[in-house]
């Protein structure tokens, strides 16, 4: 996938086109887990779709629960922490995953060019 530290540096063009193809795994990763997070909130909470984006969208940007839990009938409530819990754990995850796919290619070809610089 990535070139070898005895090949030449990526011209950079293509090394253009491959950050933009891990950028745009990472926004399809986020974006499917965005639809699970979306799915989860609107079967187990029982709201409208654009709270569950909300809800969703909030948990996996790591900017902690949106859902006001008072304003859900008491026989939801335990369900929907349960999902929630299992949601931001999986979101921290996939934020690692979604950083680290951005990353790679960079920090590839800034320790390729550095091992290159080394040599001469």
């Amino acid at each position: 996938m990535f070139e070898h530290k005895t090949q030449p540096l990526l011209p950079n063009n293509q090394f253009a086109g491959r950050a933009f193809k891990f950028s745009l795994f990472s926004a399809a990763l986020i974006l499917v887990s965005l639809l699970i997070g979306m799915a989860g909130y609107h079967l187990t909470a029982g709201i409208g779709w654009t709270d569950a984006f909300y809800n969703a969208s909030m948990i996996l940007t790591g900017m902690g629960p949106a859902l006001e839990f008072c304003e859900l009938d008491a026989s939801v409530h335990d369900r929907v922490k349960i999902f929630a819990g299992i949601y931001a754990l999986y979101s921290g995850v996939v934020f690692l995953a979604a950083s680290g796919l951005i990353l790679s290619p960079l920090l590839h070809r800034f320790f390729h060019k550095l091992h290159l610089d080394m040599e001469d």
